[in-house]
């Protein structure tokens, strides 16, 4: 049994598709502490409709332990490698994951969502999600803030009321005053 130790960095594991759960569950088994988001979808068949729940980052799981001893979870049947640069992994900012586990444990509904790199960053200033940061975006006529895992390229969007949030920089800039309709970040008025 390997013991959890908070002093431990997240990485994301890539994983074989659909393998996600199996890999999980096999990792959790030995004793890793694992975070697997699920989202929950309809899906229709010819015959029926059905709720299904998918992974949030389809191809990988997050998985905290000590990178020194890394062969164990490198050997985990679906492991396809630890994400990271030029064979060197690299640990997930704790911030990002917590983000990401605060949106899943509030139950708002959200998506997968493309990656964005700019826009305006944003802090939630009430609810649920209070104190998380993450990029502003109009969609369909609704503010989502975008929760991102930067070494991954992959982010999830959740719905969110404009009034609860504030730009990070204030100096900047002023409360959003004028909304882009199209699949751009928000632009606020300065």
């Amino acid at each position: 049994m390997i013991a959890t130790v908070e002093h431990f960095s997240w990485f994301a594991l890539q994983v074989r598709t659909r393998h996600e759960s199996g890999v999980a569950g096999f990792l959790e088994a030995k004793g890793y502490e694992l975070f697997l988001p699920l989202v929950s979808s309809r899906r229709q068949w010819s015959d029926r409709t059905k709720k299904v729940e998918t992974p949030l980052f389809p191809g990988y799981v997050f998985c905290r332990f000590n990178v020194q001893e890394r062969l164990p979870i490198l050997k985990t049947p679906g492991v396809i490698q630890i994400v990271g640069y030029n064979r060197v992994p690299v640990p997930i900012d704790e911030s990002e994951i917590s983000g990401i586990q605060a949106l899943v444990a509030s139950g708002l509904p959200s998506q997968p969502w493309p990656f964005l790199t700019v826009g305006q960053r944003v802090r939630i200033e009430a609810g649920p999600l209070r104190g998380y940061e993450g990029l502003l975006v109009n969609f369909k006529g609704n503010h989502r803030l975008v929760l991102s895992i930067s070494l991954l390229h992959r982010s999830v969007a959740v719905e969110i009321d404009s009034e609860a949030v504030t730009p990070l920089h204030t100096s900047d800039v002023t409360p959003v005053q004028r909304v882009d309709t199209r699949f751009r970040p928000v632009r606020l008025a300065v």
